[in-house]
């Protein structure tokens, strides 16, 4: 009796299990469609979202102008890279979502494991050990959904990290050209303030603040061109890191027969250890950093956390002339950054990013450093050329930073300049 055959009533989940082969075998889906899906309902539980009432819209545009020309003069950075104005755009959660999404596709698609090559036709003989026969189709099945599992976690963890992103850089990655938009997650702004009893305008206009200050150095070709350099060169490790977990995933069925894998490559995986796989954001997230690419995790770290530190101080002192409560402001940010969700440590996991506690704080003290040695002048130092970026042993160093900086470049021998005495 096949194993297919609707007359085998002894085990309808190897007949559902069969069916299932035949449809993947016919036609592999569409990871990028079924991506957005899942991180749109993981965002917006299903629900549709409201429409942006226009009175609001035009509110926050005003706002929006205050906060770029102070940016604009707090940073002497123009705020979008082909000096157009930037605007800033309140959206939901959903949205917010599906365009995080578009615009990290690039990196993502990179990472993506190939294809599984087609799957043998189940036996249509019956095995005389019903777990074994169950046990080959249940791995058959596992290696040809593998190259969808990446779409499935990141969907889920850019869904999750709608519940908390304030704004289009809640991670501090650039996104594509033309770069003259900013989203703002409103409803998530308005959470904040409510939450740290803040007023909502005020809150919205540090905020905005905030996210165009990050704009105006992720817009900066040479921050851009290195940060694209690092990523691009963590997706062959986290291609290969996915081409095993399709490996682990095709050894799910050996685990009925004593065969399998665990969730680390490890013998005797059981369903208990695959639902904790399947059910934790990171689960398939965290081994994705391997010792080839720690050093690259590192540069990409040290300067993320920058990034994100410098914002953090041209919003506190754009804050201080503008918003009332800029401190209780200032501290509920530090708070709410130190107290990341699942959603952020799995974002910052997929790129290779450590975003703990101890990295925001290493960041703050880096510009706090600068600061203190060279004043607001020193900082705008950072972006004003690409040798400047600071390296990992530099941003525990910030005056190793500014002795660096303020040697004299030496040529390019290939240019034919003469070396100085």
């Amino acid at each position: 009796m096949s194993t297919s055959d609707p007359d085998d009533r002894s085990n309808p989940f190897q007949f559902l299990l069969g069916d299932l082969m035949q449809v993947l075998g016919a036609s592999a889906p569409d990871q990028w469609p079924m991506t957005r899906s899942f991180a749109w309902q993981v965002a917006t539980g299903g629900s549709p979202e409201d429409n942006v009432d226009p009175i609001h819209r035009i509110h926050l545009e005003e706002l929006a102008r205050v906060a770029e020309l102070h940016v604009a003069e707090e940073t002497g950075l123009p705020v979008s890279s082909d000096g157009r104005r930037v605007t800033c755009l309140p959206v939901g959660r959903g949205d917010w979502a599906t365009r995080t999404l578009d615009a990290w596709r690039p990196v993502l698609a990179a990472m993506a494991p190939e294809t599984a090559a087609p799957q043998p036709e189940p036996d249509p003989e019956p095995d005389l050990d019903p777990a074994a026969g169950l046990g080959n189709l249940i791995g058959q099945w596992a290696s040809a959904i593998g190259p969808m599992f990446l779409g499935l976690q990141v969907g889920s963890v850019v869904g999750h990290l709608s519940h908390r992103a304030l704004g289009q850089y809640a991670i501090a990655l650039p996104w594509p050209p033309p770069g003259d938009e900013v989203v703002l997650v409103t409803p998530n702004i308005q959470e904040f303030a409510d939450a740290w009893s803040l007023p909502g305008e005020e809150a919205l206009l540090w905020v905005c603040a905030r996210e165009l200050a990050s704009h105006a150095v992720l817009t900066r070709p040479g921050v851009r061109r290195r940060m694209t350099e690092l990523l691009e060169s963590m997706v062959s490790a986290t291609a290969a890191a996915q081409r095993n977990l399709q490996d682990r995933l095709g050894g799910i069925g050996g685990s009925l027969t004593g065969e399998g894998f665990d969730a680390l490559g490890n013998g005797g995986m059981d369903l208990e250890s695959l639902q904790a796989m399947f059910g934790d954001p990171e689960a398939l997230l965290g081994g994705l950093l391997t010792p080839d690419s720690q050093r690259t995790s590192e540069q990409l770290t040290s300067l993320v956390v920058v990034v994100d530190a410098y914002a953090d101080h041209i919003a506190s002192r754009i804050g201080e002339r503008l918003v009332g409560a800029h401190a209780q402001l200032a501290e509920a940010w530090y708070r709410r950054r130190i107290e990341r969700g699942k959603g952020e440590e799995a974002a910052g996991s997929l790129f290779g990013l450590d975003l703990e506690q101890s990295q925001v704080d290493r960041g703050r003290s880096f510009i706090s450093g600068v600061v203190e040695r060279a004043g607001e002048s020193g900082l705008s130092l950072l972006w004003s050329d690409p040798r400047n970026l600071p390296t990992p042993p530099e941003v525990d160093a910030p005056g190793l930073w500014l002795e660096r900086i303020q040697l004299p470049e030496l040529p390019d021998p290939d240019a034919g300049g003469a070396t100085p005495a």
